[in-house]
């Protein structure tokens, strides 16, 4: 998701309160705060000796182990207004891609996507996920696309791809 559609969801639900899964059925708890916005550009190279840039705006939650007992989760508008004070500051770049770092006792830290959203009563359910790592330059490293089942296969295929004279890094 976008950072300029996560602000229109908002937007559209002021009046509700806003609840994170970032699990199936696993939700932030109540005591969550907002404590970090990082404007991050990425200037990245592939395996395959490609570079890449990219924007994102990364939103931090914590949980407060001062308010463990909280049972009322923010308002869309509160979070709505540290947000927008926080593009008071620092700008937003809108078509960054939006991502949620959480973590808590039983869950290790991790830049969650927002996968979807759902209206629940009074509340906007922001469905948080984990993307897997991918290869990049698979066709430029000869990585097959399908899943190889045989173990051999994969480890042959991986030393072919890593090899000094392959192209990849």
């Amino acid at each position: 998701m976008k950072t300029q559609e996560l602000f229109s969801i908002l937007e559209e639900n002021k009046g509700k309160t806003l609840l994170f899964e970032y699990a199936p059925t696993r939700f932030v708890g109540a005591n969550y705060h907002i404590t970090e916005v990082k404007h991050i550009t990425v200037d990245a190279v592939d395996c395959g000796a490609q570079t890449d840039s990219w924007k994102e705006t990364i939103i931090q939650l914590w949980e407060s182990p001062l308010e463990k007992s909280k049972t009322a989760h923010m308002s869309v508008l509160k979070a709505l207004g540290i947000l927008n004070k926080v593009g008071k500051m620092k700008p937003y770049v809108l078509e960054a891609e939006v991502k949620f770092e959480y973590s808590n006792t039983t869950f290790h830290t991790a830049q969650l996507f927002v996968n979807d959203f759902e209206i629940q009563d009074n509340n906007l359910i922001l469905k948080l996920a984990v993307e897997k790592t991918d290869c990049k330059a698979k066709e430029l490293c000869g990585v097959p696309e399908k899943i190889v089942e045989a173990a051999e296969s994969v480890v042959e295929k991986v030393e072919s791809c890593c090899s000094p004279s392959s192209g990849c890094c």
